[in-house]
């Protein structure tokens, strides 16, 4: 299926490894340019060239802090005139009690998951719809869906943003743009695997038995792909998907049993 997407431009963060590579190397499958952000630059300047060389499309590499509101203005004016936003936050985290989450966490954590992605929309979205085309995918995880013990402030800070997009849908879907929240389950990535031995470790076991109490629990059995993430986000930039808007899309292989 010709996506409809070849010549448009993307800005993907946390592009360099993980969910936002697989998602930046499937819209440029497309022929999307792209606009790409992470922290690390060598990691970065690697992933952009391999894609570059593969892809054969335009692509320019920001390096710094998507938290930081002059890396998101850096973005918009490297891009130009975006037609993709892929928000994705790219920060690991670990349980945390509720009794010790600090009011500066919470803060922080309204920043991550929250305040960067909105601000990134309000900045890019005017513009899509003076151009009657524009897609918006925030990757959040399947927990906002059956929050998780232990991840209060970062629980609170996704569903903020869910419930904000899902308003805004409502200004942009008659210009032809529309915001959409992929919400992964496990997919195998360095993040999951770096997750998955803290956990062995504060559970005082091994990291194959926490491995295989995933895999149990996950009616697929196993972990998932990353470019199942990528191409489903792909899907949902395309000029098909103009009239799916302000979903929150699990994709975590049948954990998740509800049916909303």
């Amino acid at each position: 299926m010709d996506l409809g997407l070849r010549g448009k431009h993307a800005i993907v963060t946390a592009a360099s490894r993980g969910l936002g590579l697989a998602t930046a190397r499937s819209l440029a499958r497309e022929g999307v340019n792209l606009t790409m952000n992470a922290r690390s630059a060598e990691a970065l300047d690697e992933a952009a060239e391999a894609i570059r060389a593969e892809f054969g499309v335009e692509v320019r590499a920001v390096a710094a802090d998507f938290n930081e509101a002059e890396t998101r203005a850096r973005l918009m004016d490297e891009a130009g005139a975006p037609d993709i936003l892929v928000n994705n936050p790219g920060v690991r985290q670990v349980p945390t009690p509720y009794a010790e989450i600090t009011p500066e966490d919470w803060r922080y954590w309204l920043e991550v998951h929250f305040l960067s992605s909105v601000d990134m929309i309000q900045r890019a979205a005017p513009g899509m719809a003076e151009r009657k085309f524009g897609r918006i995918v925030n990757m959040s995880v399947s927990f906002i869906k059956f929050p998780a013990q232990g991840f209060a402030h970062s629980h609170a800070a996704r569903l903020a943003l869910s419930g904000a997009t899902a308003s805004m849908v409502r200004d942009l879907i008659p210009h032809n743009v529309t915001i959409n929240t992929v919400c992964p389950g496990l997919f195998d990535t360095d993040a999951l695997h770096t997750n998955l031995h803290g956990h062995a470790k504060r559970g005082n076991t091994t990291y194959e038995a926490i491995v295989e109490n995933r895999l149990q629990s996950c009616p697929a059995g196993r972990f998932a792909d990353p470019s199942e993430c990528g191409d489903l986000i792909a899907y949902l930039c395309s000029a098909q998907a103009g009239f799916m808007s302000g979903q929150n899309i699990v994709n975590d292989g049948g954990v998740y049993q509800g049916l909303f």
